[in-house]
């Protein structure tokens, strides 16, 4: 099993109940297709650095999992259908980009 991170960003003019929706639909689709969820982040709404869709912000979210490779492109599909998602990024992640985000996410719950 691979280890993934995607960031994706959802359309602004959704409420929340319509934004926690989605993310439980697709943490629900890469659990079923056996991913092991590592973290999962709500970066909020923020300002875009160039309109996306006549869009000047929207709510960012991050997954870190394991799961195995043939999965990725099945969930990239599905972002592509779903019309909520303005943009999305998934990255393999190596031994070293690992430890940075458990030091990341060490130093986060320090803060809170």
């Amino acid at each position: 099993m691979n280890h993934y991170e995607t960031v994706f960003i959802l359309n602004p003019v959704l409420s929340e109940d319509q934004i926690k929706e989605t993310v439980k639909k697709y943490e629900d689709f890469l659990v079923s297709n056996g991913a092991k969820m590592v973290s999962k982040e709500d970066w909020g709404l923020k300002k875009l650095a160039y309109p996306i869709q006549n869009k000047k912000s929207g709510f960012y979210h991050l997954f870190e999992y394991q799961v195995a490779g043939e999965v990725i492109n099945p969930l990239e599909v599905e972002f592509k259908r779903d019309e909520r998602f303005m943009r999305y990024l998934t990255v393999a992640l190596d031994k070293h980009a690992v430890s940075w985000a458990e030091r990341r996410r060490d130093k986060l719950k320090v803060k809170a």
